[in-house]
């Protein structure tokens, strides 16, 4: 129950995250009188029917720079945890077979073979 209700509190989050830029079309349509009164930059300049869509559209593009910085931001973390170099210590475990006595440099040939040291033939 605790995991299925974490779950639908994520996804719920993350549908909100995704819908920003319609959070603020909603907010600029119930407060733009407001907006076209008191914040709009254009308010002196009636003949220019502004109703406060400038301060609506700066609104946007300060929203959109935040998700841009937050990706941004976001792939930076994912590339530093993925180029993370950790120190790895081999360890082999190789058994001993066989150990030779004998010391195998200072051995000498016993008998070359003939077919060994024989000129090529011609035709």
């Amino acid at each position: 129950m605790f995991k299925r209700s974490v779950a639908l509190l994520l996804i719920c989050f993350m549908i909100i995250a995704n819908f920003t830029r319609l959070f603020i079309y909603a907010g600029f349509e119930v407060n733009q009188k407001y907006i076209a009164e008191k914040l709009c930059e254009n308010r002196d300049k009636p003949w220019l029917n502004c109703n406060g869509r400038c301060y609506l559209m700066k609104k946007i593009k300060q929203a959109e720079e935040k998700e841009r910085s937050a990706e941004r931001q976001v792939q930076k973390n994912l590339f530093q945890d993925a180029c993370f170099p950790t120190a790895f210590a081999f360890k082999f475990h190789a058994q001993l077979l066989q150990l030779f006595s004998e010391n195998y440099l200072l051995m000498q040939p016993q008998q070359v073979g003939k077919s060994l040291l024989r000129p090529p033939r011609l035709a």
